[in-house]
């Protein structure tokens, strides 16, 4: 496919995706008003946020087996509708941390079955010399969605109130549910295709490292958006200001995850290592962003969540760009066992940190999540080394 059908599919995967994990950054951003409403603490919003990667972990496997027998545009435009339903109810019922974390784990749910489902879409949509860009702009909708969530500080939750903010994210979700273009098959031939075909083998030993890696690089930058807000009104930054500071090192995200797609079409390998100095150069930037807490240095504190988020979570689309590339002929099935490390990942960041806050220092919860991408590298690069020495798997095509 050429011209507008390329961009409308990017799109379409683009705006699912920050659409579906938008309810989580929401809650990162948005946590000093909605902790005054709903009447918990610092240990407690970790622990919510911690939910929603739980229910992520929960689903993505098997949302990776759905997409593959159903097609990746049914189980994309089902999981983007029921989003919207869930930040809308979240904007109009919930009254307490517990209704709060059940709607978080359902919202996670779905996103964990969405990812998935965008890979294959995105794997069979897409020109095999154009993957990696597909994949850096498709997950460049994760910071995309932080991006959006640090926005609403100012726009709406100091304005109007947070909920309000949830009830545009639904809009926004019912929205990108209409971008999802129709399936090339009829389900009842998807169905037969699927059943016609032999089950997908997978380097299940090399994907669970890389899982493994993957969610202690997840583990500190979902520890750093779930706190990174609080952290700076902490060192005496204005509220607004934070969540812009969020954006700004959010675009720098966005930009690191196009960038290394566009340079991964360039080349056939190598794509793990670059993935290790993205993290290791995050490692840098959790480090900063540690110095400047502790000595309230709001300058370094800036520049270090720049570089922890631009480079420390600017290689995820790369990641999963080499995951598919090594299993072509079931890439939903790869990704989905690699997103359950990256989800645990997203589970442990947000509780252990808000656990060391409440009960330590920002600064050593910052030094944790340092910690944690440091050891990343390590894990990332042995699992990349045990994917190049497995046998080849042939590739087979299926619809998306």
């Amino acid at each position: 496919m050429q011209g507008k059908g390329v961009r409308r599919d990017l799109g379409a995967a683009l705006l699912g995706t920050a659409a579906a994990g938008l309810p989580v950054y929401l809650v990162g951003t948005m946590a000093i008003e909605m902790r005054r409403t709903l009447h918990f603490g610092t240990a407690a919003l970790g622990l919510a946020v911690g939910v929603y990667y739980l229910g992520a972990a929960a689903c993505s496997v098997p949302g990776s087996w759905v997409a593959e027998a159903v097609g990746g545009v049914r189980v994309m435009r089902t999981m983007l509708l029921a989003s919207a339903v869930v930040q809308v109810v979240i904007a109009g019922v919930a009254s307490s941390w517990w209704a709060l974390s059940v709607l978080l784990f359902v919202a996670g749910g779905l996103s964990g079955a969405m990812s998935p489902a965008t890979n294959l879409f995105l794997v069979r949509r897409s020109a095999a010399n154009r993957q990696g860009l597909a994949f850096g702009l498709k997950q460049s909708a994760v910071p995309l969605a932080s991006l959006l969530g640090g926005l609403a500080v100012p726009v709406l939750a100091l304005s109007v109130g947070w909920r309000w903010a949830f009830f545009a994210g639904g809009m926004v979700a019912l929205g990108a549910a209409w971008t999802i273009p129709a399936a090339r098959t009829s389900l009842a031939e998807r169905r037969r295709q699927h059943r016609a075909q032999p089950r997908a083998d997978v380097h299940t030993g090399a994907l669970a490292v890389l899982a493994a890696g993957l969610g202690l690089g997840v583990m500190a930058a979902t520890g750093c958006t779930a706190f990174l807000v609080s952290s700076a009104v902490h060192i005496g930054y204005r509220k607004g200001t934070a969540g812009l500071l969020v954006a700004l090192a959010s675009m720098t995200a966005v930009a690191a995850r196009i960038a290394s797609g566009m340079r991964a079409d360039r080349r056939d390998r190598h794509h793990f290592a670059v993935i290790a100095v993205m993290l290791g150069t995050g490692v840098a930037g959790y480090a900063a962003v540690a110095a400047g807490a502790g000595l309230g240095n709001r300058a370094l504190f800036a520049v270090g969540a720049i570089v922890a988020l631009g480079f420390g979570w600017g290689w995820n689309g790369l990641f999963n760009f080499a995951v598919v590339r090594s299993h072509p002929h079931a890439p939903a099935v790869a990704t989905g066992i690699t997103q359950v490390g990256g989800r645990l990942g997203g589970v442990l960041g947000p509780v252990l940190i808000g656990l060391i806050v409440a009960h330590a220092s920002y600064v050593d919860g910052w030094l944790v999540t340092a910690a944690s991408a440091a050891l990343g590298v390590g894990v990332v690069l042995a699992g990349g080394r045990m994917l190049r020495r497995a046998p080849a798997i042939s590739a087979r095509a299926v619809e998306a």
